[in-house]
């Protein structure tokens, strides 16, 4: 059976999704003939002995990417049909190194997206946590379905909003002609129609977080742990806040970091990822003019207008680097990804002071440009396709695309650094097929203890859905880092890596109100 609901209308259209209205039905409650419970996973080596031999020894550990066993769990495509068809979904894992004694099971991450691969980030090195986490745990990772080597897919036209966006770049999203609104529309509905076509509705209506999280439960059975260690990163958060609601009595610990909003629709999610993004920026400001060794800013007040004259410089004379132009819309792209991680903050106020400067050709910002370039995805068309595919399901999506013109404009308006980019990218949400279900009134009122972590001036993820997230979950504890950069945990911060250490090892909670104060 499934929990459905009625259809609801959002503000400016029907929104096409289901809305649970009487709880979650777990994998093994089905009426069928097959149980996907009680599995084994056949670990292997990740890497051949050959592929071992040719790969660069991990940074800190050289014998990490040796230790990596990969392995695969069968779930079902549709939890409610298990005698259907299957996925494998493929799992990672690095073996505990502690003594037997030590040993607590297994610590499963989730790293984001939607459409992160959990799989590809553990071969990228090892995970920065600390010994006694390692010695502790196995550490897990999996590629949810619809990702890396769970199923995963491209849509063909993923892309295909790129030109009519460029051609309205620069322009208030109220200014947007209807004509021009017709045709970011009729492109994102080529995108949404590439996806149904390359992997099918009834797939795509299975690609939901509620799905994710029957599948996680599935993973934690194979792994042979009666209860779920987990760390969730932004979207992760959403995994880990239904798996408390649909999974109580099997949750033993649940750090979610980077919390994300569960029941907004797509274009509020934009509107307030924005805000974030701008928040992030004037927090990277003020580190710039207070203790940044170069800046290119004269006063807060005086930021906007010198950043917009050096974007304007871009414009004229973009920067040639390893054979791409650095435009306004890739210094853009380049500062909110620096956004991302503290560390980089201040490399980043001396890139801008020296091209604000004229120095475009200076070693440094050649440097730094060419690492950014060279650090550019190698198939973004998938992790769009899977990011999109799970937000279109997860959240309500009006179909009306003058909603997504004023949303767009509203996030221009809390973000006059960044505009309305995250709102527009959801249009394509308003062609998508319909999904399954999008569940609310998440409370997780059986779960044990949980640990959510809002980071101040995070840029992706706003403090106030840590917030949030920590008052909808009943037994759930903020803690708060009072710097910057996309979620706090296992980067390098001991006094949060401390906190959530004691947390996950021992089920200790920190005081209620406890933070960390920034380390810029």
């Amino acid at each position: 059976m499934r929990c459905t609901g009625g259809r609801v209308l959002g503000a400016a259209g029907l929104a096409a999704v289901l809305v649970v209205t009487a709880g979650f039905a777990p994998a093994d409650q089905w009426d069928g003939q097959r149980t996907f419970y009680g599995q084994y996973i056949d670990w292997a080596p990740c890497l051949t002995p050959q592929e071992l031999a040719a790969a660069e020894p991990a940074e800190g550990d050289p014998d990490w990417t040796a230790r990596l066993e990969c392995g695969t769990v069968t779930v079902p495509v549709d939890h409610g049909d298990p005698r259907g068809e299957t996925i494998e979904t493929a799992v990672v894992r690095h073996p505990a190194q502690g003594t037997l004694e030590q040993r607590r099971g297994s610590l499963v991450f989730n790293f984001g997206g939607p459409g992160g691969a959990g799989v590809e980030r553990f071969r990228s090195g090892p995970l920065p946590v600390s010994r006694q986490i390692r010695d502790s745990f196995d550490l897990v990772s999996f590629d949810p379905r619809g990702v890396g080597e769970s199923a995963g897919f491209t849509c063909s036209e993923w892309d295909a909003m790129e030109e009519p966006l460029a051609r309205v770049r620069g322009v208030e999203p109220a200014q947007v002609s209807e004509e021009q609104l017709r045709e970011l529309d009729r492109a994102a509905g080529e995108f949404a129609r590439s996806c149904v076509d390359e992997v099918g509705a009834d797939f795509l209506a299975t690609m939901g977080t509620v799905n994710v999280v029957r599948d996680l439960d599935l993973i934690r059975d194979a792994l042979g742990d009666p209860k779920l260690s987990y760390v969730g990163y932004s979207y992760g958060t959403h995994i880990g806040a239904l798996y408390a609601e649909m999974f109580a009595e099997r949750t033993r610990a649940l750090v979610l970091d980077g919390a994300v909003q569960l029941e907004r629709d797509v274009i509020a999610d934009g509107m307030e990822q924005s805000e974030g993004a701008q928040t992030a920026w004037e927090a990277f400001v003020a580190y710039c003019l207070d203790g940044a060794p170069e800046c290119p800013f004269t006063g807060a007040e005086q930021a906007p207008t010198e950043a917009e004259a050096l974007l304007a410089g871009l414009d004229a004379d973009p920067i040639a680097v390893e054979g791409q132009r650095i435009g306004r819309h890739e210094m853009l792209a380049l500062l909110r990804d620096s956004l991302y991680l503290e560390r980089q903050w201040e490399g980043e106020a001396r890139l801008l002071a020296r091209i604000a400067a004229g120095d475009t050709g200076d070693d440094f910002v050649q440097a730094y440009l060419a690492r950014y370039v060279a650090g550019q995805e190698e198939d973004p068309g998938a992790t769009e396709s899977a990011f999109t595919a799970v937000q279109c399901a997860d959240h309500v999506r009006p179909t009306d695309p003058r909603s997504y013109r004023k949303g767009a404009q509203r996030a221009a308006d809390l973000s006059p650094f960044f505009g309305g980019g995250e709102v527009w990218s959801f249009l394509p949400c308003a062609h998508w097929p319909d999904t399954e279900l999008v569940p609310t009134g998440v409370n997780a009122l059986m779960a044990p203890p949980i640990l959510v972590i809002g980071t101040l001036n995070d840029p992706a993820t706003p403090y106030v859905w840590a917030e949030e997230l920590a008052e909808q979950l009943v037994t759930a504890r903020l803690f708060t880092y009072e710097g910057g950069g996309h979620t706090a945990y296992a980067g390098g911060r001991a006094c949060v890596d401390g906190a959530v250490d004691a947390y996950l090892l021992e089920g200790e909670l920190p005081e209620a109100g406890a933070s960390c104060p920034g380390e810029l």
